[in-house]
């Protein structure tokens, strides 16, 4: 077994296996990309011993506590790591590089193996990811593609991406599109440290020194907030918009939101919120179309009272280089129109 100061964050990628030996529900919120989960108390046990540690004191924790943990440690070690072999190497972190982690290299270094502990844990790592985005974000070469609802900005750039361009996909780590009518059906939206660990991820891949194409965003998509870094330097980025016509952003809104049809009564209560701002007759109206599941005439509405008057107030509002924008107009958005109108971009920057 070999000596070693401290592991850091950045050494993680040494090794054979990373480890997160925190609880189901803990690895669930966000984790370390490319780790494992190998409890060595699940959440039934945390909360038991828990409950023993504020009722019977420290000792009788640790008693029952350490059993359980010698029961799992021996469960993993007979089970994932049976047949890992004698030079294997695993780097194993909990929440704060304690107990948790400590138990299990102590196990796996008498087993032989050259286990380490993280420093610091899953903690340390999230202090990382937050250092990162404050660090990096600002470096960015941002180019900020715009457009009015429907004119298929997400999918222009995945074809950009298709094309060998950086791109910062914000509503896929999001898990949504970014809109009132933006949930995605049978898809959970990660939780807020998991969208940023996700988004450090990306962000550490690019080359700073090379563009980066991401859509114009609000603060929030859905229920996740982007880093006012992130938020700072968008507004303060040259601005790309696709000009489409009404007919093309239709058609593309049709094809783009069809399963919510599948589900009216639910479509036409994301309307109540509206209320408000456009008055009941019309609020009715839209409910009435999307029990009836006639999508045409309540995209075409919405888009013209709703989502445009929006768009035109916000987009100056926030984008401090709106007024110098570079414009690509299109009449159609399927496929190979998306391809083009990503080629056209790229001549832009």
């Amino acid at each position: 077994m070999s000596a070693r100061g401290p592991v850091q964050v950045a050494d993680r990628h040494l090794f054979d296996c990373l480890i997160d030996a925190r609880s189901p529900s803990e690895f669930a919120l966000d984790h370390i990309p490319g780790a494992i989960n190998c409890p060595v108390l699940d959440d039934e046990e945390r909360r038991i011993v828990g409950t023993i540690y504020k009722q019977q004191g420290a000792f009788e924790a640790r008693r029952v506590g350490g059993a359980m943990v010698a029961a799992n440690l021996a469960r993993h070690l007979q089970g994932r790591f049976a047949n890992m072999p004698p030079d294997w190497k695993p780097l194993v972190y909990c929440w704060r590089g304690g107990l948790r982690s400590g138990s299990m290299v102590a196990w796996w270094r008498l087993v032989g193996w050259d286990a380490q502990q993280l420093a610091g844990g899953y903690k340390r790592w999230r202090q990382h990811v937050i250092a990162q985005l404050d660090a990096l974000c600002p470096q960015l070469q941002l180019h900020v593609v715009s457009g009015a609802t429907g004119s298929a900005k997400t999918r222009v750039l995945h074809a950009l991406a298709e094309q060998g361009a950086q791109v910062l996909d914000l509503e896929g780590l999001a898990a949504h599109k970014g809109s009132l009518l933006g949930a995605m059906p049978g898809v959970d939206q990660p939780s807020q440290k998991a969208f940023e660990t996700a988004m450090a991820t990306v962000i550490e891949s690019f080359d700073l020194n090379k563009p980066v194409f991401v859509e114009a965003e609000s603060r929030k998509i859905g229920r996740i907030s982007l880093p006012t870094s992130l938020i700072e330097r968008m507004r303060a980025s040259p601005c790309l918009e696709i000009e489409a016509s009404p007919e093309a952003r239709l058609a593309f809104l049709l094809r783009d939101y069809a399963y919510l049809g599948d589900d009216g009564e639910a479509l036409a209560n994301k309307f109540e919120s509206l209320r408000a701002l456009h008055g009941k007759d019309t609020i009715a109206r839209w409910q009435d179309w999307a029990r009836q599941s006639q999508l045409s005439p309540l995209f075409a509405e919405l888009t013209e009272l709703h989502y445009d008057p929006l768009y035109a107030r916000s987009q100056a509002a926030h984008f401090h280089r709106w007024a110098e924008r570079q414009t690509v107009q299109v009449d159609a958005l399927d496929e190979a129109s998306i391809q083009q109108v990503a080629r056209q971009l790229l001549t832009l920057i």
